[in-house]
């Protein structure tokens, strides 16, 4: 077909002259896509994303198993894959060397192998859906879990889930690489991997997907919500298979919270809320110090990995992944002193070795840190006030989501996951107020999160909440301009010249009034000879858009076309122009909602 429309012939009838229609066919214009929820694709993507969920699963049961190794092997000198807190060893003062030891090998692994195995994962998976179309290189794909295994079986202060949520990723990134598939598709497989492998360590599918959504996919969107689901609820059946169904962290039955007591909850929220901004900023000051360091990054692990062992001489329980700590916190078995001990000796060991670049979750130690802030809090209020009737469990639990919720900025994920790993039911109105009030702390106190920041830092905004599109709910005709200059195709460009006006784009139509291209007022300026035909200058077919079409629809119908503006016509008759719709009116429709916001004082009496 030619890129230009064929010329207007002429036939008589009754011996006079007349024009015959042979504009474009609807086959030859560039009509608005139909608008799809789901196609074929994601049925793809949804069948790879259930093989995925059981990689996935097996992944993460591997690298629990090889961190239980390598610490047997570290602090006991045994061979046994049992995941065993180093807190027991018997080592004295030479305890102090091993996590040192440990740092050296990570800091070789990132200065030789990959320099992206360093921090605990989710930011390095934002950074690669954001700006590197979610391909994760090969390499990371075992060197970042392998890494994270010798970082904590070395007694690295971490918890196992953030390297595994990000070796997930990895797998779903890989996948995505080998196989034909878009970028939206890559992510998609990216984020439905990190989700499996959150499901397989924690048994709680539900707020891994919460987490994805919140934390790389950037959309909810059947595309890529329901890969993700399946996904999760896959990892999630193979990790009850290989190590059974009960819950991660298990917690006696809790009593309802009375009015007063929920209460309390909501203002602990608040106060771990303001913890969490503070544990932010300690983690990205330490940070700075050591950027400021004059030695190379390669050894910035091992600085933390003394930090580590020093603090693990003073209180061994800081050593590890710490999910025996979580546990015994939400069960009551530490409190007063040892609990603020720990609380104190984890948060410095933690944010000195993070600082320091090695790898590493942040989930756990931020669990510890918030679920013994939260349980002493609340023991601390009930004592003052046993009418309020709190109990220390459920503060610590509190404390624990409400931790994450803030310096994370995850709040549906936090609160389904303190539910999803403890199953009490009862605690759900308390999180939810909690994790709540945490929320809206952080977002007054800190402009980016402990995920985020670091992004920011390197030039990468990081949109922090989610809202309805307005032009997906605004339709093309309530914005178009009605009274439209056309221009008929065997007019010659002589008169349509003394027609043309001040506007910058003009329909042209047949002698049946349909559609036959776009001229722009530069067409009309050209160089062209006055007496041409205007068929003759159209170059291609015409590209239009529906009246009842939404404006998103619109937007991307000129992105594609790359033009700036687009005929309005109705399905009724694809070829008859009712209207003209511009990038000026778009702006325009986003000028109104930018209005709806402006708050308008009321006129003082």
């Amino acid at each position: 077909m030619s890129d230009a429309p064929k010329p207007t012939d002429s036939a008589t009838r009754g011996g006079l002259p007349v024009s015959v229609s042979i504009g474009p066919t609807l086959d030859e214009m560039e009509l608005p896509r139909a608008p799809t929820l789901a196609d074929r694709r994601v049925v793809m993507v949804s069948a790879l994303a259930l093989l995925l969920g059981a990689v996935a699963a097996v992944v993460a049961q591997g690298l629990t198993a090889l961190i239980g190794l390598i610490t047997n092997l570290a602090y006991f000198g045994r061979a046994s894959a049992h995941l065993n807190s180093p807190a027991g060893h018997h080592l004295g003062a030479a305890a102090v060397l091993i996590p040192v030891l440990g740092a050296v090998v990570v800091g070789l692994m990132a200065r030789y192998g990959a320099p992206a195995i360093r921090g605990h994962g989710i930011p390095e998976a934002m950074e690669q859906v954001l700006h590197k179309q979610s391909r994760i290189p090969f390499r990371i794909t075992f060197l970042k879990p392998l890494s994270a295994a010798i970082s904590i079986g070395t007694g690295g202060p971490f918890g196992a889930e953030g390297p595994i949520i990000a070796t997930g990723g990895a797998l779903g990134s890989l996948i995505g690489q080998v196989l034909p598939v878009s970028t939206q598709e890559r992510k998609t497989l990216l984020a439905a991997g990190a989700a499996a492998g959150m499901s397989a360590t924690f048994g709680s599918p539900v707020s891994a997907v919460l987490l994805a959504v919140e934390l790389l996919l950037f959309e909810y969107r059947p595309r890529s919500i329901v890969p993700v689901a399946l996904a999760s609820v896959v990892a999630n059946g193979v990790r009850a298979a290989l190590v059974g169904d009960r819950p991660a962290f298990a917690m006696t039955a809790l009593t309802p919270p009375g009015g007063a007591a929920l209460a309390g909850y909501i203002v602990l929220g608040a106060v771990v809320g303001v913890a969490s901004v503070y544990v932010t900023r300690l983690v990205y000051a330490i940070e700075d110090a050591f950027e400021r360091l004059p030695v190379h990054w390669m050894w910035w692990p091992a600085i933390g990995g003394l930090a580590v062992g020093l603090c693990g001489l003073v209180s061994p329980r800081t050593l590890g992944v710490g999910y025996d700590n979580i546990d015994q916190i939400l069960t009551g078995d530490i409190a007063g002193r040892a609990l603020m001990a720990l609380v104190f000796w984890k948060l410095v060991s933690w944010s000195i070795s993070l600082g320091s670049g090695t790898s590493g979750g942040t989930l756990a130690p931020l669990f510890t840190i918030g679920g013994g802030l939260g349980a002493a809090l609340t023991a601390g209020a009930a004592t003052v006030a046993p009418s309020l009737r709190l109990d220390p469990r459920l503060g610590a639990l509190v404390g624990m989501a409400s931790i994450f919720s803030g310096a994370s900025r995850a709040l549906l994920a936090s609160v389904l996951f303190a539910y999803e790993t403890t199953r009490q039911p009862l605690a759900l109105l308390p999180l939810l107020g909690g994790c709540s009030a945490a929320y809206l702390v952080s977002c007054l106190r800190m402009p980016n999160t402990i995920m985020t920041e670091k992004l920011a830092r390197r030039g990468t905004p990081v949109v922090g909440e989610y809202a309805a599109d307005e032009f997906a709910l605004r339709l093309v005709r309530d914005h178009a301009t009605t009274k439209v200059v056309t221009l008929r195709a065997d007019e010659p460009l002589s008169a349509a010249r003394k027609r043309a006006g001040t506007h910058q784009g003009f329909p042209v139509v047949d002698a049946d009034g349909a559609i036959v291209g776009v001229l722009t007022r530069r067409d009309l300026l050209g160089d062209a000879p006055p007496e041409s035909p205007l068929s003759e200058l159209v170059r291609r077919p015409p590209v239009v858009v529906y009246d009842d079409s939404t404006l998103r629809e619109a937007a991307d119908q000129m992105v594609r076309a790359n033009v700036g503006r687009l005929p309005v016509v109705s399905r009724a008759a694809p070829r008859v122009v009712v209207g003209i719709i511009t990038r000026s009116d778009l702006l325009g429709a986003h000028r109104q909602r930018l209005e709806s916001e402006r708050v308008v004082e009321r006129p003082r009496p």
